[in-house]
């Protein structure tokens, strides 16, 4: 115990850190219900007092999880350089990120639909996912505003709808993918297949954006 405290007043971030790597383990493989908190403090090699010292609660550090996990998503996409791309090719390659980091991220599917199971309870008390999301949004927005005045995309398209129906795009493919191979056979994990509808994805997006003749 004593070794524990002293590790922890030493390196109080490090200590956070690994208790919700900890945590995103237990979480994405037993969900809310099943992730055991004894579990998550000694792979972070720490002491359930600290965990609750840290977070609070349970409920609470899964919160932190989910707001890890959206954090890590936004920041990668709202840094992905596009800037010197036309509005066209811009918008295909945050496409193309976003669903790679969908098809790379089982854990965070994982614990996105566990909270659609509990209807998104949890979430709700984040006072800081609308911060996490909004960047990711504005670069969707920047880069519709941009096509429209350069007369490649339609006008006025709503950026947060465009955002969630390319995101839904990708998540349906990677989060269903086992059952989508029970029933249909084909495993969309093989990279032939999801090269394939990735570019079917693509088109359609492509064709929705293009201005009415």
């Amino acid at each position: 115990m004593t070794e524990i405290v002293s590790r922890v007043k030493r390196d109080p971030e490090g200590t956070r850190r690994r208790i919700l790597e900890a945590a995103i383990e237990q979480f994405s493989e037993h969900g809310l219900a099943g992730a055991r908190v004894d579990a998550i403090a000694r792979v972070a090699e720490t002491n359930e007092r600290m965990l609750y010292y840290y977070f609070g609660s349970k409920e609470q550090l899964y919160v932190a999880v989910l707001e890890t996990m959206y954090a890590d998503f936004a920041d990668k996409e709202s840094r992905l350089d596009i800037s010197g791309l036309e509005a066209r090719d811009a918008i295909l390659t945050l496409a193309e990120s976003i669903w790679r980091h969908l098809w790379d991220s089982p854990k965070w599917l994982a614990l996105i639909n566990c909270e659609n199971l509990h209807k998104g309870r949890y979430l709700q008390t984040s006072k800081n996912l609308s911060a996490i999301i909004s960047p990711v949004v504005e670069v969707v927005d920047e880069i519709l505003k941009r096509g429209a005045a350069d007369g490649q995309f339609r006008a006025n398209v709503d950026a947060l709808d465009f955002y969630l129906t390319l995101v839904g795009m990708g998540y349906y493919i990677a989060s269903n993918r086992f059952t989508i191979s029970a029933f249909t056979g084909r495993d969309y994990a093989e990279q032939s297949d999801r090269e394939k509808i990735g570019k079917m994805h693509l088109a359609m997006l492509d064709a929705f954006l293009r201005p009415p003749a």
